[in-house]
């Protein structure tokens, strides 16, 4: 297990009425999950919350955190992110307040001395390592779909009417498709964010995709206390103009 610092703020914003983010950082640094409810009422804060009570439990009765590969771990993730989902479906079959709800989810686990990153939806996790950031994740947004199929141009899917359409999230039956968890050889140094859109989602009329990475780099370098920089990301995306909840999780490696 490598020695890490975290940070994690969750914030409503400026323009919902509540939070239907969820966050989890495990108490012994093994795991840390992100999710983005969407509903009616309060169902999206029940999906995400489901999502970050749920994918734990099932990582703790599978994992071993120590002894187990990336393989096997990669395998119980996609157990863990598949149970969630039919709970998911499941209570928003029973509940009436719950129908059609769903969740994003992202997640970096330890195990096996790597890191298995990745998640549903379009909620992100982003690498910072040696001053250059990359998002890790993809997102399974409409928009993101036909980027990847040359439909359209970066500057097109900047203001998509797609871009917020997402053809995989759990409490869907593509959402139980497995999580993509990639492994990863973390190092010293390395800085990780997990976040809702809420934080890469500002307003497109001001900022750009590439300025708002260009911030998001800057400002994960700006201290060396991970909780300042997690709180530091929230400010700066509802000072940017995201219309959303706002959640940052982020994870130094010492």
């Amino acid at each position: 297990m490598f020695s890490v610092r975290t940070g994690y703020v969750s914030i409503t914003g400026n323009f919902r009425d509540n939070n239907e983010d969820s966050g989890l950082v495990d108490s012994q640094n093994r795991f840390f999950v992100v999710a983005d409810g969407m509903g009616g009422q309060s169902a999206g804060e029940k999906a995400s919350a489901l999502a970050v009570e749920l994918i734990p439990q099932k990582l703790d009765q599978l994992i071993d955190f120590e002894q187990d590969d990336a393989n096997k771990a990669a395998d119980d993730i996609d157990t863990a992110v598949t149970h969630a989902n039919s709970e998911i479906m499941a209570l928003g079959e029973v509940d009436p307040e719950a129908k059609n709800m769903g969740t994003t989810v992202v997640f970096l686990v330890q195990a096996g001395g790597q890191f298995l990153i990745g998640g549903v939806g379009d909620s992100r996790v982003y690498q910072l390592r040696n001053g250059e950031l990359t998002q890790l994740t993809r997102d399974h947004s409409l928009t993101q779909a036909l980027l990847e199929a040359g439909t359209i141009t970066e500057e097109e899917a900047e203001n998509h009417r797609y871009k917020n359409v997402l053809y995989r999230y759990l409490g869907t039956k593509e959402g139980g498709g497995g999580a993509d968890a990639k492994p990863i050889v973390p190092e010293a140094g390395d800085r990780y964010l997990l976040c809702s859109d809420g934080v890469t989602d500002w307003d497109k009329t001001v900022s750009t995709g590439a300025e708002v990475d260009a911030a998001i780099k800057k400002l994960m370098l700006s201290s060396d206390d991970p909780q300042v920089v997690a709180q530091s990301l929230v400010e700066a995306a509802q000072a940017g103009g995201s219309r959303d909840n706002i959640t940052s999780l982020v994870v130094f490696v010492d």
